[in-house]
Order: structure tokens, then C-alpha cells, then sequence
């Protein structure tokens, strides 16, 4: 008997994720889920440098102004409770000194800049269609920063503008990166404080303009299921977090093996098994930390480490 239905997906017959691989996430929180995987087995990866993107204009934005080398300045920031904020990043870089927050930005253009031009793989996850527009700049931001909302209409964007949007961010990284292999997905989280009804037709507008620009763009675009994994094989409300709203980590860990199987080449399975020995036996607490047998685990342990970065010098533990 069947109780499950699957979303069918096919491994990658080429250009698959390996450790000689270079990453870079951009885009909703739920991508630093699955950048917290590459993390953790020490794969080369750079995730969301400007913090958490919701939407494609503010990918867009950190996008072009990248390649194109941007230089923050003062008339880019703004005070606002007692801390210095851009409307171009998430609050994580946002400082109690402007100096600090002008060099976080453009230190992160920098970094930026390289790993879109080094990428293997660039992952873009899309959360959400609705945007707040600045008034006063008549420009859409990336995060309000708590600013009173009168500064601000909200607008739902269209399927035509995220097409527009998603089509100027690959042809971009194409023209400085045209080895890149682009990945698009739809975080399975839910916005709802959008509405209910709003939420559902803010993913549909991301969806659709996705599959617009794969029809042009099949050979360097693609796209992975993870909404529809978990709306579908995982529908139920013990995959979900306590806020009902975000995926647990049962959750994140499914969709990440689908993942997995999709696009890592099945020979970094020793290396992401040894990595996990090792992340494993770091964090492990022993009940007597100078008994004989902790000490020859962590002289185990440290040979492991060697081994690793002798074969990855890039990896840091």
C-alpha cells in the first residue's frame, strides 16, 4: 500500500557539487538551511554576504551591484534606533557604527564580486513576491528595518517583473561567470503575515516566473522542488517548527538528502562521511576529559584533521 505520494526527480547527469566545487547561496532564510549543510561538511561555499534576501529585487540589487562593484558610501546608510542600517542588506550587518556597517557592505561587494566569478554552483532561493517600496527613494528594499511602515507601500510583484528581475540576474552572472550552473528553488516557508490567500499567490508568482526563465535559460538554469517536497511528500504538521510556519529539522534534513542525491557526485560520500566523524567527535563531551581513552580519541581526532586538510587545505575546523 502506498501513503505517500513523491515528487519524481532525476539525478544531475552532469556538472554535479563536489569538493573541488565553489557555492554561493543567496536568497530566503531557508537557503541557509541547506548552507548550513555545505557548511558543515566543509564544502567551499559563501552564503547570503548581504544577510537574508526574501525577494528576487533584492537579489537583483546585491547581484548587479556586485559585478558592477559598487562602493557604499554615506548617502547609502541611515540611523535608525540607535544603530546605522542599508536598505540593500538584511539587519545582520547593520552597526552601531557607520563606518563599520559602510566596510561590512563593501567588504561583502568584494567577496561577492569573486564568488560570482569563482562559482560552480550558484544557489538562489526565492521567498517571497511581496516588496516594500521607499517612498521618498520611490526604490524597493530589502529589509524596512523596522522604519514606520508610512515610509512604505507594499506592492505584490508580477510574474512578468520576477521574470525581468531573474532574467537580468543570470544573464549577469553569465557574462562574468558563463561556466556557472544556477539553481533556483522556492522556500517552502510560509509568509503568512501576508495572508494566507496572499502567501499562497506570492508563491505562485515566483514559481511561474522561474519556469519563464528555464524555458530560455535551460542549459545553465535549473530548479530543485524543495516547496514542493515539502508541501507535498512532508505534508503534515510534525515537520514543521513550533511557529507552524518554518520547516523542522527533520524537515530541512529530508529535503537536503533529496538534494543531495539530485546533485552531489556520489564520490564525496567517504569525504562528507568523514567530515561528519570528525564534526561528530568535536563535540563530543567526555565524561573524563583525562582518562587515557579521551586522550587517545582526540589524538585519533586530530589525525583525522590532518588527513582532511591535507587533502582540502581550504577546509577550517
Amino acid at each position: 500500500m502506498k501513503l505517500q505520494t513523491t515528487i519524481p526527480i532525476e539525478k544531475q547527469p552532469n556538472n554535479q557539487i563536489d569538493y573541488q566545487s565553489n557555492i554561493l547561496l543567496l536568497g530566503s532564510c531557508f537557503v541557509e538551511n541547506i548552507g548550513d549543510k555545505f557548511e558543515y561538511f566543509k564544502f567551499q561555499n559563501l552564503q547570503n554576504p548581504f544577510g537574508i534576501l526574501f525577494h528576487p529585487k533584492a537579489i537583483e540589487t546585491l547581484v548587479l551591484n556586485a559585478i558592477q562593484k559598487k562602493a557604499y558610501s554615506d548617502k547609502d546608510v541611515f540611523f535608525q534606533n540607535e544603530q546605522w542600517h542599508c536598505f540593500d542588506a538584511h539587519s545582520r550587518l547593520s552597526d552601531g557604527s557607520k563606518e563599520t556597517l559602510l566596510q561590512s557592505l563593501n567588504d561583502s561587494i568584494k567577496s561577492t564580486n569573486s564568488q560570482i566569478q569563482e562559482s560552480s554552483h550558484i544557489i538562489i532561493t526565492l521567498g517571497t513576491s511581496w516588496v516594500y517600496r521607499d517612498i521618498k527613494s520611490d526604490t524597493i528594499v530589502a529589509n524596512c528595518h523596522k522604519v514606520p511602515q508610512k515610509q512604505f507601500t507594499k506592492v505584490l510583484l508580477t510574474i512578468d517583473e520576477i521574470s525581468n528581475s531573474m532574467q537580468n540576474i543570470v544573464e549577469s552572472i553569465c557574462k562574468v561567470n558563463p561556466k556557472a550552473n544556477i539553481i533556483f528553488t522556492v522556500s517552502p516557508v510560509r509568509h503568512v503575515k501576508d495572508g494566507f490567500v496572499e502567501n499562497t499567490q506570492s508563491k505562485a508568482h515566483l514559481i511561474a516566473a522561474i519556469h519563464n526563465v528555464l524555458s530560455d535559460k535551460a542549459q545553465s538554469c535549473f530548479y530543485f522542488p524543495s516547496y514542493e517536497i515539502m508541501l507535498d511528500e512532508l505534508r503534515d504538521y510534525r515537520f514543521y517548527a513550533e511557529d507552524m510556519l518554518h520547516p523542522n529539522a527533520i524537515a530541512v534534513q529530508y529535503i537536503w538528502e533529496k538534494f543531495k542525491y539530485v546533485w552531489l557526485a556520489s564520490h564525496t560520500d567517504k569525504t562528507m562521511n568523514d567530515v561528519d566523524v570528525f564534526q561528530k567527535g568535536i563535540e563530543h563531551r567526555a565524561f573524563n576529559p583525562n582518562s587515557e581513552a579521551h586522550q587517545k580519541f582526540l589524538q585519533q581526532l586530530e589525525i583525522k584533521k590532518q588527513e582532511l586538510q591535507s587533502e582540502f587545505p581550504y577546509m577550517q575546523f
